[in-house]
């Protein structure tokens, strides 16, 4: 109950779309006490209303969202984000102009408590918005956020939906599913997700999220994630880090001799310190399997 009120702008943010065909599937993990509010707040007969039997994970609940909706189309966004009114529309005119079997838009930060200065664009990410220089217009990528990704319906079951096993649970983060059933998509259909920046979605930032340690523990988690989504599927962060040492690391240098500044000096610290957490996290989960074989 916590994030009710959220989940309720989330909620209503995709009641209000500009796209009039859009059926609303809202999946309540194994709480009681928010199904029964949720029954009482939203009553129209067109939302679909499911309280899973016990808390099973977010991957499982988008999952079974999926199974219960009828749309030839599924879209996801989760309880703490805001749809812009044009997110569908916007998801639908790139399946209509690209025959694309799954389509993902553009995650911005709505930053509760001020963006704090450290954190570079470049690892965004970790506070699920999308980080700078990620995709360009109708590109073809693994996969986008899962707050703000969509599938032809029958295509994304086939696949098995989300893995459970790879996203988050309430004792346990892991942040993988999306990149497994993207490289799934690829290995069985040879397509990728198509970006759609225009496609919005709002990431509220709290508070919390952006403090360091938390930050930090968010990256090395991320780097165990990446680790076992790699277990069996293709990995595009080489390509991330490529990008960053030898696009964005130099293009910050570049601007540091120019402008000097404290705060374009952490940023080059932070983003080298960050990159360490996540190669640490993903050494560690390397190690961990290692001795369990």
């Amino acid at each position: 109950m916590d994030r009710y009120d959220d989940f309720s702008e989330a909620a209503e943010s995709v009641r209000a779309q500009t796209y009039d065909a859009v059926e609303l599937v809202l999946v309540v993990d194994g709480n009681e006490a928010v199904a029964k509010q949720v029954r009482a707040d939203f009553p129209d007969d067109e939302i679909v209303i499911h309280n899973n039997s016990e808390n099973r994970g977010v991957s499982y609940s988008r999952t079974k969202g999926a199974e219960l909706a009828t749309g030839d189309v599924v879209a996801f966004i989760d309880d703490d984000a805001i749809a812009d009114p044009q997110w569908v529309e916007a998801l639908v005119r790139a399946y209509e102009e690209t025959d694309a079997l799954a389509v993902g838009g553009k995650m911005t930060g709505l930053w509760l408590a001020g963006r704090p200065w450290f954190l570079p664009e470049e690892f965004d990410w970790l506070v699920g918005v999308t980080h700078r220089g990620f995709a360009t217009q109708q590109q073809e990528v693994r996969n986008t956020f899962e707050s703000n990704i969509s599938f032809r319906r029958d295509v994304f079951l086939e696949l098995g939906g989300f893995n459970p096993e790879l996203g988050p649970k309430a004792d346990e983060y892991r942040n993988a599913e999306g990149s497994e059933i993207g490289s799934k998509l690829r290995a069985e259909y040879d397509r990728g997700v198509v970006y759609v920046p225009d496609a919005v979605v709002q990431h509220k930032v709290f508070e919390y999220r952006t403090q360091f340690l938390w930050l930090a523990e968010r990256a090395f988690k991320q780097g165990i994630s990446k680790q076992l989504m790699d277990q069996g599927t293709e990995s595009e962060e080489f390509g991330f880090l490529y990008k960053l040492f030898v696009e964005h690391l130099p293009r910050r240098i570049r601007t540091l001799v120019h402008n000097p500044s404290v705060a374009g000096g952490g940023q080059i610290l932070m983003l080298l310190v960050f990159t360490g957490l996540v190669g640490g996290g993903y050494c560690y989960s390397a190690i961990q399997s290692l001795l369990k074989k």
